[in-house]
């Protein structure tokens, strides 16, 4: 199935708004941020499919207008369930300048012999942020399905002007590359990836990196956490763990310092 999902926001006296929205099924989109007092947008997407399902194709196409701040968020977790052939998932968002986006969604859990492949393209302006996401686990760990999907690549690009600054690739073809080997997950069942990234000036990178490494330190027995920075103003976390929930609200707890910084 063919699944569309097409938000525009947009900036208006001091606030951000929902300019222009269309869904197909089984998406839903609300708004989940109406107590709030930063005049950000919180939009949550909704699903009525239990998962994602073989053949389908997800399509979401995100726009930020001039000054918008816009906050993206998952229903539950992802499901991938059995499949013959293969499912796939396009987001490209586009960002103009003066905006920040954050999509830090629940993790990911694929069912036996599920293969998919997500590819994500950004396009950032100046004086800008993003922060994004995703954690794949081992499967149903409690119904013996530990790793044993056929295929999951999560393939993610974020370009300035044009130029290629960030491409990630995770790859998990347990056929193919042993998924306990030395240099892949080794004994951990559960793997999480947060990229920040920022087109502003004069932004503390260092301050905010010791700060989330000082706060990872908590849970130090549940996961193990390691960050790359970059040459510009931004880093890549790496997560390693036995659980999703406990990567999933610590990455959650990141987007929060960084939401803050706009």
């Amino acid at each position: 199935m063919d699944c569309h999902l097409n938000l525009t926001c947009g900036f208006k006296n001091g606030k951000s708004y929902v300019k222009d929205l269309y869904v197909t099924l089984p998406f839903r989109v609300v708004s989940v941020g109406q107590r709030k007092t930063d005049n950000k947008l919180y939009q949550m997407i909704m699903s009525s499919s239990p998962g994602i399902l073989d053949g389908d194709h997800y399509h979401l196409d995100i726009s930020l207008e001039k000054g918008t701040a816009l906050q993206l968020q998952s229903q539950s977790y992802q499901r991938l369930f059995n499949m013959k052939d293969k499912a796939l998932q396009e987001i490209n968002v586009s960002m103009e300048d003066d905006t920040s986006f954050a999509y830090v969604p629940h993790p990911v859990v694929p069912h036996e012999d599920s293969n998919f492949k997500s590819e994500a393209k950004v396009h950032i302006g100046n004086n800008s942020q993003i922060v994004i996401s995703e954690i794949i686990t081992c499967g149903r760990k409690h119904y013996g399905e530990v790793f044993k999907l056929k295929r999951f690549q999560n393939l993610m690009e974020i370009y300035h002007n044009n130029k290629l600054i960030i491409k990630d690739n995770v790859l998990i073809q347990p056929d193919l590359i042993p998924i306990k080997s030395i240099g892949n997950l080794e004994q951990y069942t559960h793997q999480g990836t947060l990229i920040f990234y920022s087109t502003k000036d004069e932004l503390k990178t260092g301050e905010l990196i010791e700060r989330i490494l000082k706060d990872a330190e908590a849970h130090h027995e549940e996961m193990e956490i390691g960050i790359s920075t970059m040459e510009n103003n931004g880093f890549v976390v790496r997560g390693l763990g036995h659980g999703g929930e406990v990567m999933y609200n610590f990455f959650v707890h990141i987007q929060e310092i960084l939401w803050a910084l706009d």
